[in-house]
């Protein structure tokens, strides 16, 4: 009996680990250099029970502030990334700040870059999602693009962040 009790606690803590794996979502955009730029790095987006994670770990910038959008289009193939098209904004509202209303669900905020280079941002919201079929939550098929300058969260219809010096396309994982 005891033998038994054991296989079914082992069998129930598989099938409990193994439905946490098939609930998590992934969706990566490796980062190109655009417009002469050095830029590269990684950003991953991670859905878990409705809620995704996006991390953003990239090199070769300058130090200081860098914004970071999800563009429109997932086409990086323009040596300036303009094929990826303006922000994602499948909701019509104005650019902004993130999470101050009004906002694109792609305005996604400025990166801190170091004195090495080196910089990351996070971000967690209910407002995107991982290959869902909501249009207008799905980051799948999008790109990211990192700007030369910073977002100053107010000029229309894109912060006025300068030439696009990084871009990715986001594809399932």
């Amino acid at each position: 009996m005891k033998i038994l009790k054991k296989i079914s606690l082992l069998v129930f803590a598989i099938t409990t680990l193994s439905s946490c794996d098939s609930d998590t979502k992934i969706a990566k955009a490796t980062i190109e250099a655009k417009s002469g730029s050095n830029v590269s790095g990684t950003v991953t987006f991670t859905e878990v029970n409705g809620t995704v994670t996006m991390k953003a770990e990239l090199s070769g910038l300058s130090e200081g502030n860098h914004a970071i959008h999800i563009h429109a289009i997932g086409d990086c193939s323009a040596p300036d990334g303009t094929s990826a098209g303006g922000h994602w904004n499948p909701t019509d509202k104005n650019h902004g700040k993130w999470m101050q209303e009004p906002f694109h669900i792609g305005d996604i905020g400025n990166l801190v870059v170091g004195a090495d280079g080196k910089g990351t941002i996070e971000r967690e919201t209910d407002l995107w999602s991982v290959g869902g079929e909501d249009a207008n939550k799905n980051v799948v098929g999008h790109a990211i693009i990192i700007h030369e300058g910073p977002d100053d969260f107010s000029s229309q219809p894109s912060g006025a962040a300068g030439p696009r010096i990084g871009c990715g396309e986001i594809i399932r994982k």
